[in-house]
């Protein structure tokens, strides 16, 4: 049950960091920090934008049980190359405060969809 409860919590945390992420990436609505970080990393406009649409699907598929799975591989993707392109710009800083976000999908896959049948 408390399982159940922490993936619930987690999945709320997802879709609300994947919609404010990602509306603010499509509508070019980002705080300046945001925009600073993806033009330090080598992020352009379409590229911000192919983000956020990326980041909105994944927060639509965390919702369903069918495709909680992909929807939770897909964040962890993007996360990794954000991190990844962190270290590419020795921008160790940004690479280590995305590991709390790269585990939290990871997480999500192991406790599983509190909706679920399985």
């Amino acid at each position: 049950m408390a399982s159940k409860i922490i993936s619930g919590v987690l999945i709320l945390i997802t879709v609300y960091l994947n919609v404010k992420h990602g509306w603010g990436g499509v509508m070019n609505k980002m705080n300046p920090e945001e925009t600073k970080m993806l033009a330090d990393l080598g992020i352009g406009s379409t590229m911000t934008k192919v983000i956020g649409i990326l980041s909105l699907a994944v927060a639509v598929m965390t919702l369903v049980p069918q495709t909680f799975f992909a929807g939770n591989l897909l964040n962890a993707g993007l996360i990794l190359c954000i991190m990844a392109l962190a270290l590419k710009t020795d921008n160790i800083k940004t690479a280590l405060i995305e590991i709390p976000f790269l585990a939290m999908p990871l997480v999500m896959i192991y406790l599983g969809h509190p909706f679920s049948t399985k």
